[in-house]
C-alpha cells in the first residue's frame, strides 16, 4: 500500500486507548488516528474533545479515512459497522470474536467482493499471533489438532481454586483485577472461548463451523471436592477449547479438562493463554502469552495495521482444498461427573462406568459416555453438577449399547 493509513477508530476503552498509546510510541508505522466514535458522552477521555465524536458517519462517510478499527464490545453494532466500511471500500481491522465468528463467511465475501483487507489478529489470544501462523507457517502442513487455553478470566478463576479459593471467592478477585466483567457469563460459561475456536477452526481446518453447533460447557460450578480429586490423580483443572480431527471428522467443543502434569497447559495459569497446534509434519507446537489487557491486544491490533501497509490479507488456503471435512458429535468421551447429590450422577447416560465413589456429602462418577447425550443437558444451568473431561483421547463412536457397570471405591 503505497498512501498512508488514515485510521477511524471505533471505540476507546481498554483496547481503544491501548492502540492510540502504542501508535504513538511507535516511529515504524505510517499511520495515524484520524477521527475516534465513541458512544457514552458523558465519559471523561484522557485525549483532546476535538479528535472524537459520537456519530458513525465521521468515520464511514469521511473519505480521508482507508482503515476501520473496530473495537467496541457490542456485536450487533459492531456488525452494522464492519459491514459498512467493507461496503464503503475501507480496511477493517477488528477485536469483536463474537462477531467474526458469527459472520466470517459473509465478511471474508464483503472484503473480497469489494477489494479490501478484514483482519482480525487481536480476536483470539490477544499477544499471541496465532492466526498469522496458522496462515503463513501451517499454510502446507495437515494439521490433526488444535487446543489450548481461550480465556484469561477462566483460567485466572481456575489457578485460584486450585490453589484452594471458592468459586465465588476467585471470580470477585477477577473482577477487582478487572479481568472479569460486571457479567462474567461469556467467560465462565465458555461462549468467548467457543467464538475464539470457531475462528480458529476456520484458518486451521478450511472448515465454516456455526457458533450455535459447538459445545460450550464453563466452569461456574466448580467445588474444592472436584479440585480435590483433581489434586488426588496428580491432575489440574483447565477450561480447554479443542478441534480435534478424525479421519474425515472434526469435532469442537469448549469444557473443563483434567490434565496431567506432561499436558502443554499444565503450568499457563493465572491470565495467560496457551494455543497448541499439532500437524503431520510440523508435530505439536505451543503458543503462549497474554491472552487479554489493554496493550498486549493493541499490540495484535497494531500488528493488523502494519500488515496492511504491505497489502496483506488472509488467503483461506485451508477452505480451498477439497476435502469432506465436517463437524461431528458421534463420538465417546471420558468424563468425571460430581455432585453433592447423588441423584444428579443420574442426569448423564454412562457407556461404561470406571468409578463409583460415594460418600455421606460428596459423589461421583468416571467413565465413558457419548458425547451427544451432553447436548441437551444445558449444563451451565444446571447447579450442584460439575462435568469435566478425563486425560484420554476421543474415540469415534462406534455402536455401543448404553450398559453401566458399577464400581465402589
Amino acid at each position: 500500500m503505497s498512501t498512508k493509513l488514515n485510521i477511524g477508530l471505533f471505540g476507546f476503552g481498554c483496547v481503544g486507548s491501548g492502540l492510540y498509546k502504542v501508535l504513538h510510541e511507535t516511529q515504524q508505522i505510517k499511520a495515524n488516528i484520524e477521527r475516534i466514535v465513541v458512544k457514552d458522552r458523558s465519559k471523561k477521555r484522557s485525549i483532546a474533545p476535538e479528535l472524537y465524536g459520537f456519530d458513525k458517519a465521521e468515520i464511514l462517510e469521511n473519505p480521508n479515512i482507508n482503515l476501520v478499527v473496530e473495537l467496541i464490545d457490542d456485536a450487533e453494532a459492531a456488525y452494522e459497522i464492519v459491514t459498512e466500511a467493507l461496503r464503503r471500500q475501507k480496511h477493517v481491522v477488528s477485536a469483536n470474536k463474537k462477531l467474526i465468528a458469527e459472520h466470517l463467511d459473509e465478511l471474508i465475501d464483503l472484503a473480497k467482493d469489494n477489494g479490501v483487507s478484514f483482519l482480525y489478529e487481536a480476536a483470539v489470544c490477544a499477544s499471541i499471533p496465532v492466526i498469522r501462523n496458522i496462515e503463513e507457517y501451517y499454510t502446507s502442513d495437515v494439521l490433526s489438532r488444535l487446543e489450548g487455553i481461550f480465556n484469561e478470566t477462566s483460567n485466572y478463576i481456575l489457578t485460584q481454586t486450585d490453589a484452594g479459593k471458592s468459586y465465588d471467592e476467585a471470580l470477585q478477585e477477577a473482577s477487582d483485577l478487572g479481568y472479569a466483567e460486571s457479567d462474567p457469563t461469556l467467560d465462565v460459561d465458555a461462549f468467548d472461548a467457543k467464538f475464539k475456536l470457531c475462528i480458529l477452526v476456520k484458518h486451521a481446518f478450511g472448515l465454516t463451523v456455526e457458533p450455535k453447533d459447538v459445545f460450550n460447557y464453563g466452569i461456574r460450578h466448580i467445588k474444592q471436592r472436584d479440585v480435590r480429586y483433581a489434586k488426588e490423580k496428580g491432575l489440574k483443572v483447565k477450561l480447554l477449547a479443542k478441534a480435534v480431527k478424525l479421519n474425515d471428522k472434526l469435532l469442537a467443543y469448549v469444557a473443563p479438562h483434567f490434565i496431567p502434569a506432561d499436558h502443554n497447559c499444565y503450568a499457563i495459569d493465572n491470565a495467560l493463554n496457551g494455543v497448541t497446534v499439532e500437524g503431520l509434519f510440523s508435530d505439536e507446537q505451543l503458543f503462549k502469552g497474554q491472552g487479554a489487557g489493554s496493550l498486549p491486544t493493541a499490540s495484535a491490533v497494531l500488528s493488523d495495521i502494519s500488515a496492511l501497509l504491505y497489502d496483506y490479507q488472509y488467503e483461506y488456503k485451508k477452505s480451498n482444498v477439497l476435502t469432506d471435512l465436517s463437524l461431528t458429535q458421534d463420538f465417546k468421551v471420558k468424563v468425571y461427573v460430581g455432585s453433592t447429590d447423588a441423584k444428579r450422577l443420574e442426569e448423564l447416560s454412562f457407556l461404561h462406568v470406571e468409578e463409583n465413589y460415594q460418600s455421606a456429602d460428596y459423589y461421583y462418577k468416571t467413565g465413558w459416555i457419548r458425547f451427544e447425550d451432553l447436548l441437551p443437558l444445558n449444563l451451565n444451568a444446571t447447579a450442584d453438577l460439575f462435568v469435566a473431561v478425563l486425560p484420554e483421547n476421543e474415540v469415534e463412536l462406534a455402536s455401543q449399547p448404553k450398559v453401566e457397570a458399577l464400581n465402589y471405591v
